[in-house]
């Protein structure tokens, strides 16, 4: 009778396991189907974030490589990539949000319409005409037909317009529960508020070419903006840049004290960058250079502007290589870059910036019923706010250099006097007034702002306007010396979505084969 039990028992366990749903034996608990929305921000906006001392901060001619094993500076760059993979992780951040009961209009709905107009404006910024009505469908749709370049800015404006609305509506509600925010933002709606406001004034100027398309109304947007504070809040000070923070554990600064062998003395300033800080007594170039050897054994002063020198990107690799080791060129400075693991944080959307970029549209006459003082008014400001950023005031301020032959952490110190009125009353800095002389002073000061922060932007900016000059006669450029004004479309495209990656470019283009150096709809 016990042998009889046991059997029936056997059995019928038996029989339990069977009734159960095969598929639910078989999902993996250590891989889940769904995950909190402030996980998949985070991991979006790691996607978002540029960094500093790479390839493109070359491209942007702020610093040279003279160590060809490693990287030189040309330009070679041929295929982009697409952000669409981040994109659908915004889709489904957007979905775990309602999922977990939120409302429709939500703290990451909000801040996900800013992030699909950023990485729309991105890859539209590098290659033209891309998907957006069709994209983002799945399955439904794999083979997205493409939006003209114009159409990709007018929706993203919207969505940069709809972001704003939502947030407002939500700090009056006093619903502030996001969470997972990587930067300097921290989990502020308001604080994300001004960046969306901010960025949106970052698209519209880089639009100065189409200032007369009455579809796009860049002036109107960009005044609207301006004169309506309450409703389009903008970053007041460096306190509300959007920047990425390092940490000595997981996110060490690009260069740091365990990759200074590698990295230090094979790369060296660059006059593109070094010339404009030289020639305006720049007390910046004391931040982030060192004076160079040659000038400092020959006795040279070092508070003296004359002690630096940058490379042309364009000179024969092997002679800069030569020269940088015979202590001919500025290095980046060792104590502010490779000291430590944080070094400084990274602007991705600034202040500095802002400032110049309403400048500009002063000048340009965008907004209504302003002045040339306002222009110099904005312009001033992000001059200052960049010399906050590297904590530069009027009085005296030590700098520091890496003698030859000694040691990372020993340092030699001197002494530099700062007057930053004394700086801003140069001729060559003083505003000169709403005209082309003024134009170029503020898109100057930009490209001065923008070292190491912000990607692509210096030369997006330098594309734009021109300003400033970038050396193209880069010794195997790879491009026919030429800077190019465009990326390729990824490869996936032509093997994939040919009818739509051909139509594309015969809309832009004339013909159905691609061209680096071919401009852009918004810079024609």
């Amino acid at each position: 009778m016990k042998k009889l039990t046991i059997l029936l028992t056997f059995v019928m366990s038996i029989s339990a396991f069977s009734c159960k749903d095969f598929e639910e034996l078989e999902k993996d608990p250590n891989r889940p189907t769904s995950v909190d929305q402030s996980l998949v921000f985070n991991g979006v906006l790691n996607d978002l974030a540029d960094f500093t001392w790479n390839d493109v901060m070359r491209w942007n001619q702020f610093y040279c490589s003279n160590y060809n094993y490693y990287a030189n500076n040309e330009y070679n760059w041929a295929s982009t990539t697409w952000n669409y993979t981040t994109l659908k992780n915004v889709v489904k951040m957007e979905q775990e949000a309602i999922k977990r009961g939120a409302e429709k209009v939500n703290p990451y709905s909000a801040i996900g319409k800013f992030l699909r107009a950023y990485f729309f404006v991105k890859m539209s910024t590098r290659v033209g005409d891309i998907p957006v009505d069709e994209a983002l469908l799945g399955s439904e749709n794999t083979k997205p037909k493409y939006n003209s370049q114009k159409e990709v800015y007018i929706r993203s404006l919207q969505l940069l317009e709809d972001s704003n609305s939502d947030l407002e509506s939500l700090i009056k509600k006093g619903d502030n529960t996001l969470s997972g925010d990587i930067y300097t933002t921290n989990n502020s709606l308001r604080a994300w508020q001004k960046v969306v406001n901010t960025f949106k004034l970052r698209v519209l100027i880089s639009l100065s070419n189409k200032e007369t398309d009455a579809d796009l109304a860049i002036k109107q947007k960009f005044s609207d903006v301006i004169n309506n504070p309450s409703k389009y809040p903008v970053m007041t000070s460096n306190s509300d840049n959007m920047s990425y923070v390092y940490n000595a554990a997981f996110n060490k600064y690009g260069r740091n004290k365990d990759n200074y062998g590698f990295n230090a003395l094979r790369e060296n300033m660059s006059s593109t960058y070094m010339d404009p800080l030289i020639d305006l007594n720049d007390p910046r170039i004391f931040v982030v250079a060192e004076p160079t050897i040659e000038k400092v054994k020959a006795g040279a002063t070092l508070s003296d502007f004359g002690s630096f020198a940058g490379a042309r990107p364009d000179e024969d690799l092997a002679d800069m290589s030569t020269k940088a080791q015979q202590g001919k060129y500025s290095f980046q400075n060792r104590k502010r870059y490779y000291d430590g693991y944080t070094a400084e944080n990274t602007i991705q959307i600034g202040y500095p910036e802002l400032c110049f970029n309403i400048a500009e549209a002063y000048n340009r006459g965008w907004v209504s019923g302003k002045l040339a003082s306002d222009a110099e008014v904005s312009y001033k400001n992000g001059i200052l706010a960049s010399m906050d950023f590297y904590n530069i005031k009027t009085g005296s301020m030590t700098a520091t250099y890496l003698k030859e032959g000694d040691a990372l952490g020993t340092y030699q110190s001197y002494t530099v006097a700062v007057d930053l009125d004394t700086y801003y009353n140069q001729a060559k800095v003083k505003y000169a007034g709403n005209n082309a002389v003024g134009l170029n002073q503020i898109l100057m000061q930009k490209y001065l702002a923008f070292f190491q922060n912000s990607g692509w932007e210096a030369f997006y900016n330098q594309r734009r306007t021109g300003v400033p000059t970038f050396y193209k006669d880069l010794a195997g450029n790879g491009n026919g010396s030429r800077i190019p004004k465009r990326w390729n479309y990824p490869t996936s495209e032509k093997q994939y979505n040919t009818a739509n990656y051909n139509a594309a470019l015969t809309s832009q283009f004339g013909g159905t084969s691609e061209n680096i150096n071919t401009d852009l709809w918004t810079n024609k």
